[in-house]
């Protein structure tokens, strides 16, 4: 069953929203050459632990997946693009790294992805990063009552067309609200003007991911960890948000980044995180 939310339900989802947004920046921030994988995790965890907040990934075990997920934040390098298990990687000059969050805090959930590049930026990263940044703010903007879900389907699927790169259909956006995962999937390529008609106080997480060269995907040893069949490169943004009377409102939307904080933050990485 489809739950329309009330305004003040919306309200606090933003509250988790907001949550997301201020880990996913300091994510970023952290993300440096030299870093471990596992101390991201590990300093992720003590933001959530003192916010009073709730993992929605430890102990997530859905139909894919090789047991419960026992991590708190996906991290996917290069060629991985979703569900990446953090593992004992140091980043390296040139890694693309994407970084999916969701948290509940106070029995509301919101759900968020980005994606950065470590150090030395290649601009075919560069791009493919910024396509899904695009795709996801068209999707946002036809987030409106009275258009339908293919409508954002289609707005992703634009996108990636005009940058040239292909769409994969097994995963993409979900409704969110009280768990990670409510019913309704949005698929990131689709039809406009079909679907479900959206309306006011319908939640979703959008999530436009592509591979450079691909739309095929294959899965690590350990049965999570998702990657482009043929190694090319990957980025995913997403946002969690509601559809109100007027414009759509991003949940989980991060202010922007001031790069001179970088080395400020990654001397807050210290062995007691891990």
């Amino acid at each position: 069953m489809i739950e329309l939310k009330t305004p003040a339900e919306i309200q606090r989802m933003h509250v988790a929203g907001r949550f997301v947004a201020e880990v996913l920046s300091e994510v970023g921030r952290l993300a440096d050459v030299g870093v471990n994988l596992l101390d991201l995790e590990h300093h992720v965890r003590g933001m959530i632990e003192r916010r009073g907040a709730e993992s929605c990934y430890w102990d997530y075990a859905p139909s894919f997946g090789r047991g419960p997920f026992r991590n708190v934040i996906c991290l996917s390098v290069n060629d991985a693009v979703l569900h990446g298990l953090p593992h004992n990687y140091t980043l390296r000059d040139g890694d693309v790294l994407s970084a999916d969050l969701a948290v509940s805090v106070d029995g509301w959930v919101a759900d968020s992805a980005r994606t950065v590049v470590v150090g030395t930026a290649a601009e075919e990263d560069l791009r493919i990063i910024r396509a899904t940044e695009e795709a996801l703010e068209a999707a946002i903007e036809v987030a409106r009552p009275g258009n339908r879900l293919g409508d954002i389907s289609a707005a992703i699927w634009a996108v990636a067309r005009d940058y040239g790169y292909p769409v994969n259909t097994e995963f993409g956006g979900h409704g969110i609200g009280r768990t990670m995962h409510e019913e309704l999937h949005v698929s990131n390529k689709g039809r406009a003007g079909r679907g479900l008609t959206l309306r006011p106080g319908l939640t979703l997480a959008l999530e436009p991911w592509f591979a450079r060269t691909t739309d095929r995907i294959v899965y690590d040893a350990d049965g999570w960890t998702i990657r482009s069949a043929d190694g090319s490169r990957t980025a995913h943004s997403e946002h969690t948000i509601a559809i109100t009377e007027d414009a759509p409102l991003v949940l989980t939307r991060r202010e922007s980044e001031n790069p001179a904080t970088r080395a400020d933050s990654a001397s807050r990485l210290s062995a007691k995180d891990a």
